[in-house]
């Protein structure tokens, strides 16, 4: 029944109609945040600027009513114009506008807005870029040239001594952006060190109203912690006796420590919102930043519907070098999110250090795990005290065994050591239940989601994680003793834990279901239980009943992983500032290694095998090898919309990225694989297959004629045949080309993993080969 053409016959039937079509009109036609993309080149000479433009087309396809409303200056509809990295505009529309706007003259794409998430010491000295290495790479770049790392999280906290900018000299005479002040936030928390610090909050009031200023700080100061932990990981200065509680104590260094940082706040309370953060990344380019540091993510969508990989591409163009986060949803695989081959994307891994702790249950066995609780609270090595479990059985976790809100029964908990099942809730809020219930101690133990994974957290009572299989015997002994007991210890920080590096388990993997022949993860880093500055407004355990306040935290997370890798790419362009975004991330996956501490091949913490290049990409980045790589493979625009070519997109949705109506494919690359990508990723389709080529060309950045020869692995289904096997350079900077040939001899059933290396005698340049036979269909 169309409801607009009923008659009404009563005045109470016509009075239910209408209110019964004004609540349909009203969700039909609620304005959402829609991101708009314009062919800037397509502009009607008419006007005389873009944003002119881009009003009369808002304007064209708003309803009668809303452009009234306009005219009254009572309804703003443009929530940011774009105009760097990106070209377009944000604007509020309903359904049929955003319909509308799709058909309208210029426009290449209409994307609804959407939330993204924050995915969230040692490792300086752990990556080999101590205080007199990073000193050395420093003194090696260029006197006068400064490297500008921009982060787009939470804020910064400008009082942290890891912003100190003492030693620096004056802010680059390039840099054009500014010190935006607000409550909390004055010019003077600008520095030598933070030289810039911006806030976007359009989109997120857009749709979630107006940000409430009696709690919320509308201004660049950082009440989270997240964007102080990252900028801080990326280009903190160097602090002293740093530390949390009594752990980890030493000196706290950002990966490039005398970079300058320029925080982007696009996340506040109810998320990060898609509009804030492509207004973010198109200022950052304008001010001038050289690396881009994004530690957030949200669903992966195809390339020329994601607005970060529009913006990011675009920062590319402009010589700047991104990297994000993998995502935190590991072990599942295809996991990952931000896949775009010109993002550098990361996924986390451990260190060598570790911060154990062990119950030791009534029958005598110790378990194993770690810990960072540091209170007045503590339970006596040389006492038990009883141990209960709420779960049903060891491995089928329910709310109680969880410990989530309201499961416990004081009864049942007071005066015992709880084990909670690791899930749904934050770790250290599970502490807080069994403490509010009159628990005394906590064994957090970890599923098969998590594995043998350990993070530690500054826990609120006694409280020790332990792995999969310590928290099934635990759990065991509670069901079989008559009288289950148990005691805590903690025995503080402890270095040189083998293995190590080891992939972290909650970090996304691939492989990269958009283009399988791209790979990705890209590399991994460092991204558990790291050490940086904190927030002043923040509690260590960012629960808002927790009291406590510290100058540093540690904190796990690709999130921290991602500021890693963008920091050391700073350290890169401090030494080689003609290297492309694209250079830079060759060297930093060329170089990286895939054996652990006792040299054998990383491990997976979730399964405790081998890791394969789904989890762990290139590998483990190796700063100080990254500085000489020897060859690089670079990759221009023109290349990568050649990618695009064969994605199989529309000429309008190639427009996304072209930016230019003239641009036309020229389909040199026979498949996806064809992208000079620093990793080689080979999808056989047909059963048999017709051999495959893939070509790469690499440049010499080692000495001036170097001959480098090739080893690569022998595969199980497929033979390999690189022509030629061997390159001779006669000069600096030049280019040499190679093809790889693979024939299938017997198809597998799950992808194979192996290597191709170019070696002098003095540089290894590996690239990770994937092969992959998909079923007929």
């Amino acid at each position: 029944m169309d409801l607009r053409s009923t008659r009404c016959t009563a005045p109470s039937l016509c009075l239910v109609l209408v209110l019964l079509q004004a609540s349909i009109s009203a969700l039909a036609g609620a304005p959402k945040t829609y991101i708009v993309q314009m062919a800037a080149s397509e502009m009607p000479s008419s006007f005389d600027y873009h944003h002119e433009w881009y009003a009369s087309t808002v304007k064209s396809v708003s309803s009668a009513q809303l452009e009234s409303e306009e005219e009254d200056g009572t309804y703003t509809k443009i929530v940011y114009n774009y105009e760097t990295a990106f070209h377009g505009f944000a604007a509020r529309l309903d359904d049929d506008e955003a319909e509308r706007m799709a058909e309208a003259a210029g426009v290449l794409v209409v994307l609804p807005e959407t939330v993204l998430q924050l995915h969230t010491t040692r490792s300086p000295d752990f990556l080999g870029i101590g205080p007199e290495i990073s000193n050395s790479i420093w003194a090696a770049g260029l006197a006068d040239h400064d490297v500008v790392v921009g982060v787009l999280d939470t804020g910064i906290w400008p009082e942290s001594p890891s912003f100190s900018d003492k030693g620096l000299g004056p802010v680059p005479a390039k840099w054009k952006g500014l010190c935006q002040t607000g409550r909390g936030f004055t010019t003077a928390d600008c520095s030598r060190k933070i030289i810039g610090a911006r806030i976007f909050y359009n989109g997120y009031e857009a749709s979630s109203g107006p940000i409430n200023e009696t709690t919320e700080l509308k201004s660049p100061r950082d009440q989270d912690g997240h964007g102080t932990h990252t900028a801080a990981t990326a280009a903190g200065s160097p602090v002293p006796d740093a530390g949390l509680f009594g752990y980890a104590r030493g000196v706290a260094r950002g990966m490039a420590p005398r970079a300058r940082v320029a925080a982007y706040k696009v996340c506040w309370a109810g998320g990060c919102f898609s509009s804030d953060i492509l207004a973010a990344v198109d200022r950052a380019v304008s001010d001038g930043v050289d690396v881009l540091s994004i530690s957030l993510g949200g669903g992966a969508s195809p390339y020329y519907r994601d607005s970060l990989a529009i913006a990011s591409f675009g920062a590319m163009q402009m010589g700047v070098f991104i990297a994000c986060s993998a995502g935190n949803a590991g072990p599942d695989p295809l996991s990952l999110t931000n896949l775009s081959p010109w993002i550098t994307t990361v996924g986390a891994s451990t260190m060598d250090r570790d911060f154990p702790a062990t119950a030791t249950l009534g029958n005598g066995a110790n378990l194993t795990g770690v810990s960072l609780y540091k209170g007045r609270q503590n339970l006596s090595p040389r006492q038990q005290y009883p141990v209960v479990y709420m779960g049903g059985n060891s491995t089928v976790p329910n709310p109680r065994s969880m410990c989530l809100e309201g499961t416990l029964d004081r009864n049942t908990v007071a005066g015992k050591i709880v084990i909670c099942d690791r899930g749904i809730s934050p770790r250290v809020q599970k502490g807080q239940i069994v403490k509010e219930a009159g628990g005394i101690g906590m064994i957090l133990a970890n599923t098969a989601a998590n594995g043998e994974e350990l993070v530690a957290d500054s826990h609120l009572l006694p409280a020790v994680a332990v792995g999969e299989t310590e928290g099934i015997a635990v759990k065991k002994y509670t069901k079989t003793a008559t009288k289950p007991t148990a005691t805590l210890s903690f025995a503080g920080t402890k270095l040189g834990i083998r293995p190590s590096p080891v992939v972290a388990a909650f970090s996304s993997r691939g492989p990269n279901y958009l283009t399988l022949e791209i790979l990705k993860p890209d590399l991994i880093a460092p991204g558990v239980n790291i050490l940086a500055a904190w927030s002043g407004d923040a509690s260590p355990s960012s629960l808002s009943s927790d009291r406590r306040r510290v100058g540093f935290n540690i904190l796990s997370g690709t999130s921290m992983s991602c500021p890693h890798v963008a920091g050391v790419a700073a350290l890169l362009k401090a030494s080689h500032p003609d290297w492309s975004p694209a250079q830079i991330k060759s060297a930093l996956m060329t170089t990286a290694y895939v054996h652990d501490n006792t040299y054998g091949l990383l491990k997976d913490a979730a399964t405790s095998e081998a890791s394969t290049p789904f989890q762990h990409g290139a590998g483990h980045i190796h700063p100080v090898r990254a500085l000489s790589p020897g060859l690089v493979y670079d990759i221009g625009q023109n290349d990568y919309l050649e990618f695009l070519c064969t994605q199989n997109l529309t000429p309008t949705q190639l427009k996304a990225f072209t930016k230019n109506s003239n641009m036309t494919c020229k389909n040199t690359f026979s498949s996806p694989g064809d992208l000079n990508y620093p990793a080689i990723s080979v999808v056989f389709t047909d059963q048999p297959s017709t051999p495959l080529t893939v070509h790469r060309t690499v440049t010499n950045v080692g000495p001036a004629s170097p001959t480098y020869h090739v080893k690569v692995t022998q595969f199980k289904g497929a033979d390999v045949v690189v022509e030629p096997k061997t390159l001779r350079f006669s000069s600096a900077n030049q280019k040499l080309a190679y093809k790889v040939t693979l024939k299938t001899k017997a198809a597998q059933k799950t992808p194979e993993f192996g290597a191709l290396s170019w070696s002098d005698g003095v540089h290894i340049v590996r690239s990770p080969l994937v092969l992959t036979w998909l079923p007929p269909m």
